[in-house]
């Protein structure tokens, strides 16, 4: 690789400062710090080294995405082949063609068929989601002279996940725009966002266009006979109009949740891709389980009040903590919205006590409010909200234990 080095080396001095694309400098270094460890040396005053860059940190967040992306791909292609099985139609498009001429038929128990089929919905608004939000993020480096980071590798890689299969991909392009540029960039760019910038560019989504995020349903990759999708209603939709009952008597059970066979957004369904995920976050501290435990300690709180509440109107009060835990993007969120480095807690009690409320908040919006089953969302990002106050709240009783001891 030392034809490489030395030939970007030549080109460099047209991108520093007097170049002639001195203005284009953070593109230029996106593209050799990607390939090349950077060459510059500290000179003075006292460092620490940390062998976690954040280039090394936003590398494993994508690696660690990875069971979730090939299970967005498998399951996509799953429940469409499921639901035309059942009597659905392919849904004529280009993915069609492209699938009819691999010579691969609609069979859900092939699983190389399900996952090509999938990856044909996923790997485009994966595409426009990277392309768009790419150009947006080296546009405001060039304009504020910051160099282009890895961070928007993470944000590209967590929205396609948390979108469904049949998203127009204008509407990708809208949501991810509106992600990087109000999510992100208006606040001063990477670790100055107060929201988390994928979850936000959902909510933009969600509240401009439910009829495509809806939380209740989901639009198959198949076509019914007088729709132009399949809606096929999610597990938490069952659970909010029945309770469990429901849940089971639609053929949901607790394994295939589990595992993330059911309908729902492209990524986010698998309790197991996510759990794989956080094994890999942990092991590399990338991630906090502070977080992840205080989270799983509200979750469980919350449900196990409501279910010694109960009601007789709304059987979601009667579902367990271990339903919730499978539903919906509760792993997902908890695992990988939930962790942001930026916009959660800092302290370690912080993050404990972020999580918890996140846990909570779930659980009392899926079960309280009937309109928007799914919670984890709206929880993480008002959350995101109160982590300074978390944190404010643990360094105060931090400062008044030491004046304590400094008096005694």
């Amino acid at each position: 690789m030392r034809w490489l080095r030395d030939l970007l080396d030549k080109q460099a001095p047209m991108f520093e400062k007097g170049g002639k694309l001195e203005k284009l400098h953070p593109v230029w270094e996106a593209q050799d710090t990607i390939l090349f460890t950077p060459g510059f040396v500290t000179k003075a005053g006292a460092h620490i080294r940390d062998a976690l860059d954040q280039k090394r940190m936003m590398i494993t967040v994508v690696v660690a995405l990875g069971p979730a992306m090939l299970m967005a791909m498998y399951n996509t292609g799953y429940q469409a082949h499921k639901a035309i099985a059942a009597g659905a139609s392919p849904v004529g498009d280009w993915h069609d063609a492209i699938y009819t001429a691999l010579g691969m038929g609609y069979d859900p128990q092939n699983i190389l068929a399900c996952f090509l089929y999938g990856a044909l919905f996923f790997l485009p608004v994966y595409a426009v989601t990277m392309a768009v939000g790419g150009i947006i993020e080296v546009v405001f480096a060039v304009i504020r002279h910051d160099p282009v980071t890895e961070g928007f590798l993470v944000t590209g890689a967590l929205f396609p996940l948390i979108l469904p299969p049949l998203i127009p991909l204008w509407q990708v392009a809208l949501g991810i725009a509106f992600a990087v540029i109000l999510g992100k960039e208006v606040f001063g760019g990477v670790g100055y966002n107060i929201f988390n910038p994928a979850l936000t560019g959902r909510a933009f989504l969600f509240f401009a266009y439910p009829a495509q995020i809806s939380g209740d349903k989901v639009w198959i990759a198949a076509k019914g006979l007088s729709a132009d999708g399949v809606s096929g209603a999610t597990a938490l939709a069952h659970a909010s109009e029945g309770g469990l009952g429901q849940l089971t008597s639609h053929g949901f059970d607790w394994m295939h949740a589990f595992l993330g066979l059911v309908p729902g957004s492209m990524g986010e369904t698998s309790a197991l891709a996510a759990l794989l995920g956080a094994g890999i976050l942990l092991l590399t501290r990338v991630a906090s389980w502070q977080t992840m435990v205080g989270v799983t300690l509200g979750t469980v709180l919350m449900a196990s009040t409501l279910n010694g509440i109960g009601s007789e109107t709304n059987a979601f009060f009667d579902v367990p903590f271990w339903w919730h835990m499978v539903l919906g993007g509760w792993a997902f969120g908890m695992v990988f919205m939930a962790t942001d480095p930026v916009s959660s807690a800092y302290t370690a009690k912080g993050k404990l006590l972020y999580g918890l409320g996140i846990g909570i908040l779930v659980v009392l919006i899926r079960v309280v409010n009937p309109a928007y089953p799914e919670g984890m969302m709206l929880a993480i990002l008002f959350m995101n909200m109160f982590a300074p106050l978390a944190d404010h709240f643990v360094l105060q009783g931090n400062i008044r234990r030491r004046a304590k001891r400094r008096v005694a």
